[in-house]
């Protein structure tokens, strides 16, 4: 098996595991009470709920895979395959929450699929440098630093649905340079040893950059609907992934002339397919629990005159 196939084998496994970690872990995010929200203890509260832990583990499963499938493609290859986690999310979603899928989003789901297709096997990604020069590094990361610090800064400004959006946003681009890190790392360890792989800043760059996207995507999921923050992380992380892909590792399609147009037409295709689909796809579950509370609460009240009685 060629290391291209071997790339989209553990790029589809890493898609499937992340998408079953988002379900389990926004489904704890909304579980977590109004007044847990507002004193900012939504984190313990999460914390405190092995079934959080569950799908934290999930999340660092889909993150290793991920970079197992890097050790056998480039950026250019591997992230497409992540996109397909809503494709994934989409009967996770439905099971976990017993709703059917539409034929709506079927279909999203098959255009999208049908993208990514076209951009790994049309395009057929090119491998760049091994290791960049701190040239490439310095502006890329500086550039990234300074904006995703003052949107997410922006976000905590903003009303819940605009500051779930703006969070996505933010954790789909902090992705995206883990993404380029992980990439990085990888070479390192393929080519350099693991004594070189420990002394690099590469490493380290990338522990932080997870530790904090962790955060910030937590945030984002307590912040609002999954369908508000969930498209906008998943299609910003590989726009991000390859600009960086591009820029500083130097990855590359090979297509020249009408290529070209229809690697746009699948990238324009699969963006808009990901917003369709993650935003019918993913049942909410904080809306589902607050309408089982009501009718809990009203059947309490109808069966108790006393406390009829009293509320009149």
């Amino acid at each position: 098996m060629s290391h291209s196939l071997l790339a989209v084998f553990f790029g589809l496994l890493s898609s499937l595991t992340i998408a079953w970690g988002t379900v389990v872990r926004h489904n704890v995010a909304g579980g977590v009470t109004v007044e847990e929200k507002s004193s900012g203890a939504a984190a313990k509260a999460m914390a405190g709920k092995p079934i959080w832990w569950a799908g934290t583990f999930l999340a660092l499963l889909g993150y290793a895979l991920q970079v197992v499938a890097l050790g056998f493609g480039t950026l250019l290859i591997v992230q497409p395959m992540l996109v397909l986690s809503l494709v994934f999310t989409l009967p996770l979603s439905a099971w976990t929450s017993g709703r059917r899928i539409s034929k709506a989003e079927t279909c999203w789901a098959l255009l999208l699929s049908l993208a990514v297709a076209v951009l790994v096997l049309v395009g057929r990604p090119t491998a760049g440098v091994i290791h960049p020069p701190l040239s490439r590094w310095i502006p890329a990361l500086a550039i990234g630093i300074v904006t995703l610090f003052l949107l997410d800064r922006y976000a905590h400004t903003q009303l819940r649905r605009r500051k779930a959006v703006i969070l996505g946003i933010v954790t789909g681009g902090i992705y995206g340079y883990v993404a380029l890190l992980s990439k990085a790392v990888t070479d390192r360890l393929v080519h350099d040893g693991i004594s070189e792989l420990l002394a690099s800043w590469e490493l380290w760059a990338l522990i932080a950059g997870a530790v904090i996207g962790t955060v910030v995507q937590q945030s984002s999921f307590s912040a609002g609907a999954l369908k508000h923050s969930l498209p906008a992380m998943t299609i910003v992380e590989p726009i991000v992934a390859f600009g960086l892909g591009y820029a500083v590792l130097g990855e590359s399609f090979a297509v020249q002339g009408i290529g070209w147009l229809v690697l746009f037409a699948a990238l324009a295709t699969m963006v808009v397919a990901a917003i369709l689909l993650s935003r019918h796809s993913v049942d909410e579950p904080t809306t589902i629990q607050l309408t089982n509370r009501s009718q809990h609460t009203s059947g309490e009240q109808s069966s108790n005159p006393e406390s009829t009685k009293q509320a009149a």
